[in-house]
């Protein structure tokens, strides 16, 4: 009788260290779905600048869209130095793609700034050949 007791209390122990266990992992789990989700909506500010001569285009992310399909505005024939301050939200990576005019043979650079700190920047002849400047979102990281 007294082992049978043992093996019931045991049984009762491991099925309680489960269930607390099992509690613990949905709980971990919660709390990354609930980060994931704040990331999402969080909006963040970024700058674009775009500097040199021979620009034909510069496409960039402006906020519209979604994290994995955003949409890109475009300014054709932009004056450069271009300065572009947009509001991002969530997970969006902040873009910026400026496209040399045919035959060009200015520098083009572009920069994106986020809280003053440059987070991404390329410089060269052909900036579509180098994918123009991406950077992963600050509220991903």
């Amino acid at each position: 009788m007294k082992t049978h007791r043992i093996a019931r209390t045991g049984a009762l122990a491991a099925t309680l260290l489960l269930a607390v266990t099992a509690c613990s992992a949905a709980d971990a789990v919660d709390g990354a779905v609930d980060q994931v989700d704040k990331a999402v909506d969080e909006k963040y500010e970024v700058t674009y600048e775009v500097t040199g001569q021979g620009a034909a285009s510069i496409s960039f992310a402006a906020g519209a869209g979604t994290a994995t399909e955003p949409q890109h505005e475009t300014v054709d024939a932009p004056s450069l130095p271009w300065v572009k301050t947009v509001t991002l939200r969530g997970i969006m990576p902040p873009t910026v793609l400026p496209v040399a005019a045919p035959g060009s043979e200015g520098q083009i650079t572009c920069k994106i700034t986020y809280k003053g700190k440059v987070i991404a920047e390329q410089s060269g002849g052909a900036l579509t050949a180098a994918g123009g400047c991406v950077a992963v979102s600050p509220a991903a990281g």
